[in-house]
């Protein structure tokens, strides 16, 4: 390929690069094997001759898709010996995308814990189908089934996510006030306030990855959660901090102790009161928290 060729390759492949690694992330859970993708999808491109490609959004997403479908086969294994609860790898998130709700609601810890759920195939349908609104024909070309069967697979993974997806509320200036609350709490220890702010039916679901100290189990209630937080809370050497700030298009704390990063803390209202609490404590999985990461849905 001659330098203009690969200058002019090269400018495709970023116009749509944050659609890309959306597609990508949405798919995996994780945005080291969604940059991975991203590099074997380039490498593929300026292969390609673009002079035969007609659409060249739906030729690049349909190399990321086979690749994140290849890659998300190979993650189902090797999540099948992880030690405790597995979380997607959070990412710091550009202020637009908390914006939008659509965007917001389909990278969130919650819904992407219910896409774990999917087999490989329907994950990548829904995905393409309802968060990026893709024609079936389009889809049938990148997972490799006809448009037919496309349909089937879309309304099965519909209503499999449905069944399981977490209501979420946008934000308000009584989640902003629990929040706030949640996060004193946190500090200081306070566990009635904490108590206060959670839903009877709070979840905590934390990833240690076997690195670090995390529950086996998500633990459910108010009681519990209040509980598990106050004996981590004892066993903690140093001062506990939680800085407010947005992971995945959600709120979230930033959990430092004595100054050094421990963990992220991901939040889900429904409400004003906190449903859900996703404690992301794997070193591996907290490299995307230090720079802002563009995503986008077009």
């Amino acid at each position: 390929m001659s330098d203009h060729a690969t200058n002019v390759a090269t400018e495709i492949f970023l116009a749509h690069r944050n659609l890309l690694f959306t597609i990508a992330y949405e798919m995996l859970g994780s945005a080291a094997d969604a940059e991975d993708v991203l590099q074997e999808t380039w490498l593929r491109w300026v292969k390609a001759d673009l002079e035969q490609v007609r659409d060249q959004r739906a030729y690049l997403v349909r190399i990321t898709t086979r690749q994140a479908l290849n890659r998300l086969r190979v993650l189902k294994r090797r999540k099948e010996s992880y030690v405790g609860p597995w979380l997607p790898e959070p990412l710091l998130t550009t202020p637009d995308v908390a914006e939008d709700v659509e965007l917001a609601e389909s990278v969130s810890m919650a819904l992407m814990l219910v896409l774990e759920t999917l087999s490989p195939t329907e994950r990548a349908v829904f995905v393409l189908r309802e968060v990026f609104d893709f024609g079936y024909d389009e889809i049938a070309a990148a997972v490799g089934k006809n448009p037919a069967a496309v349909r089937q697979i879309a309304h099965r993974a519909r209503q499999h996510v449905e069944a399981r997806r977490p209501r979420e509320t946008v934000s308000s200036a009584q989640t902003q006030a629990a929040l706030e609350s949640f996060r004193r709490a946190f500090e200081t220890g306070d566990l009635q306030v904490m108590l206060d702010v959670l839903a009877p039916d709070v979840v905590l679901v934390s990833d240690g990855g076997g690195v670090k100290q995390a529950a086996l189990r998500p633990i459910a209630g108010a009681e519990k959660v209040v509980r598990a937080f106050s004996g981590g809370l004892r066993k903690a050497e140093g001062a506990l901090t939680g800085e407010l700030t947005v992971v995945n298009g959600n709120p979230a704390l930033l959990v430092h102790l004595n100054g050094e990063l421990d963990g992220v803390l991901a939040i889900r209202f429904e409400g004003a009161r906190i449903a859900g609490l996703y404690y992301v404590r794997n070193p591996e999985k907290l490299t995307h928290i230090t720079a802002e990461t563009s995503l986008t849905l077009r």
